[in-house]
């Protein structure tokens, strides 16, 4: 696994196969491991925000989300390895794959009551031990809940950063084996969200698809976040040159 520090931020340049040997290796150790995802609107927050350092250089795994990052990581660090970049949402429904081949138990805390409740109808092959809204919730009681359920993955997604900032404050307390940020990553496990077509996604385009769906929700993190980005990236790319 090959590791760079992007804007700060540790960002692990990994496959979607071998993140998958590190859910196993957790399993097989009884390990804890946390994980999360950095995409360009990730960057961008830690960039307006520098506290997130500190928190996210708490998460075990922080792997890039889409192509953003690695085509940005190009530019800057004149990144080479081959390595396959894949977003969140495909490595998801292999993951679901991975579970119900082992038989891993999973919580899920995030979204819509209607969201997480649909997620046990939508695979039902997959071992669902608890379910709760991320809009409704007590963390004292949530946390005595996942306790007694004791899952081997629990699943959050409250969006970022408030889900890594949930995990960190409350980490020692969590039993689970592996804790995943999802954020609305949710959704695919529900089977509601929207990805559009697979040459789409291989293009990097799948932002275009959530915007064209949802563009009051989206227009301001796409349409000012990717130029912003952008012109991160290139300041940050030219302050290292000089």
């Amino acid at each position: 696994m090959i590791s760079k520090t992007f804007f700060g931020l540790r960002v692990n340049y990994i496959e979607s196969d071998e993140l998958l040997k590190t859910f196993q290796n957790a399993m097989e150790k009884d390990e804890k491991i946390c994980i999360t995802y950095v995409s360009f609107h990730t960057l961008n927050l830690v960039k307006s925000n520098s506290n997130l350092e500190d928190i996210f250089s708490c998460f075990d795994v922080i792997h890039p989300d889409g192509v953003g990052v690695y085509f940005s990581s190009k530019f800057l660090f004149g990144f080479k390895e081959k390595i396959k970049p894949f977003t969140g949402s495909d490595f998801y429904e292999e993951l679901i794959q991975r579970a119900i081949q082992n038989d891993w138990s999973l919580f899920f805390f995030g979204d819509r009551n209607e969201v997480v409740n649909n997620i046990s109808s939508n695979i039902p092959s997959l071992n669902i031990i608890g379910v709760h809204s991320g809009y409704d919730y007590d963390t004292n009681s949530l946390i005595f809940k996942i306790q007694s359920k004791k899952p081997d993955i629990l699943i959050i997604g409250l969006g970022q950063p408030l889900q890594e900032k949930w995990i960190i404050e409350n980490i020692f307390h969590l039993n689970a084996k592996v804790i995943l940020a999802v954020g609305d990553g949710i959704k695919v496990f529900a089977g509601n969200k929207i990805r559009g077509h697979k040459w789409v996604r291989k293009l990097g385009f799948e932002w275009l698809i959530r915007l064209i769906n949802n563009p009051l929700l989206y227009w301001k993190r796409y349409l000012i976040g990717i130029p912003l980005f952008i012109v991160h990236v290139i300041t940050e790319g030219l302050r290292t040159d000089a």
